[in-house]
């Protein structure tokens, strides 16, 4: 059994010193922020990868998911680390990715991977929500293809209309770290 608290720990250690940036940004949904948080910095962090994969699959185990994916790119490193955890516990969670719109060549499909259509729950996962415009783009892509989307889980809520706006799309909200605990200064 993982220790479930110590391992949050170290992630949030690892989130603070590899992802979070103060200063001016401009973020995705065009708004300004004194704060970043650059989520691959922690996603494809060796043991970041692991800390997010195990945390976020502790939070959905048992739930009968399918599978887990989202928005490209930030999603990418998050569902294959959970689809990786999920493998090795037994409880097997594919992977899929969402392309922001469907490829103009090939197959020109919009979603890569393994994404079930016969009901199974699906999650939609990324690093940082803000407006949660990201996590609702891979939320309706899904659902047109005809996945049963519901939950959507970050590693960081920035606390700024996500929740609310994915919990307006019938969809449920689940997060790793809150705003205030990635900003706060450890102790020490």
């Amino acid at each position: 059994m993982t220790d479930v608290t110590a391992l949050r720990d170290r992630l949030l250690s690892i989130l603070r010193a590899e992802s979070v940036r103060t200063g001016e940004f401009t973020l995705a949904s065009g708004k300004k922020s004194d704060f970043y948080v650059d989520g691959k910095k922690t996603t494809l962090h060796a043991e970041g990868a692991y800390g997010v994969g195990r945390l976020m699959f502790e939070q959905l185990r048992g739930r009968g998911i399918g599978a887990v994916g989202g928005l490209t790119l930030g999603a990418d490193p998050i569902a294959t680390a959970i689809s990786v955890v999920s493998h090795l516990e037994g409880e097997p969670m594919q992977a899929f990715i969402v392309r922001k719109q469907s490829k103009g060549h090939g197959t020109t499909r919009q979603i890569e991977g393994y994404l079930p259509t016969d009901g199974t729950p699906v999650a939609i996962v990324e690093d940082t929500t803000t407006t949660g415009g990201s996590a609702l783009q891979a939320v309706e892509a899904a659902r047109e293809a005809g996945a049963n989307v519901v939950t959507v889980i970050t590693l960081v809520d920035r606390q700024e209309g996500g929740e609310a706006n994915i919990r307006a799309a019938n969809v449920e909200f689940e997060t790793i770290f809150r705003r205030e605990e990635v900003l706060e200064k450890p102790a020490g």
